[in-house]
């Protein structure tokens, strides 16, 4: 037992167990034997973990570049209403998407606008982040992508984003000038909320 607390309290690689001087056998052996957990492919954790986003943890260990976006952002900026299906993350395009979990959906984005508005926000529970587009690029992408998640989705978002203190249509049309076409379904609905 004394060997499972040197493990980490968060979901762990066969590399991280062997940092704290467990081997790959040993850690397959003690999963086997119900003391660890296995979370996804080469990742597991002690049954006493915090609890967390298992998922969005495996997905970003793979893809460390991966990013929250679409509706993902959007529920996570407190823009829309929603109770996602899935995890929304997108790469760079020309990256390769992982295996990862039913629950997370890929999307490539062009790499030389990949950076724009682009953050970072902590995977509660762990001591890892996720990066995470503003709420400003998480707008102009749902006007953009409007085909995939909905118009509504960016309209809501958008009403929301308006009633809030000191934002600006400005700072929107700012973002959406970097992004190809993005700024005449943006321009058109801030006609009519606006």
């Amino acid at each position: 037992m004394d060997r499972i607390d040197a493990l980490p309290r968060t979901a762990f690689t066969l590399d991280d167990a062997a940092a704290a001087g467990l081997s790959a056998r040993t850690i397959q052996r003690l999963a086997a034997d119900g003391l660890l957990e296995r979370v996804a492919q080469g990742l597991y954790q002690r049954p006493d973990s915090a609890t967390y986003d298992v998922d969005l943890y495996a997905a970003v260990s793979r893809a460390p570049e991966a990013t929250l976006c679409l509706t993902s952002a959007l529920v996570h900026h407190e823009l829309i209403d929603a109770i996602p299906a899935w995890t929304d993350l997108a790469l760079p395009r020309g990256s390769r998407r992982p295996a990862s979990a039913s629950t997370v959906r890929w999307h490539l984005f062009d790499a030389e606008t990949f950076s724009v508005g682009r953050t970072t926000t902590h995977i509660e529970g762990t001591g890892s982040t996720v990066g995470l587009y503003t709420a400003e690029r998480s707008i102009v992408d749902a006007f953009r992508l409007r085909h995939e998640i909905g118009y509504e989705t960016g309209i809501e978002a958008l009403r929301t984003w308006l009633r809030r203190r000191g934002n600006t249509p400005a700072a929107l049309l700012s973002v959406a000038r970097t992004l190809p076409r993005a700024q005449g379904p943006l321009r058109e609905a801030l006609n009519y909320l606006t």
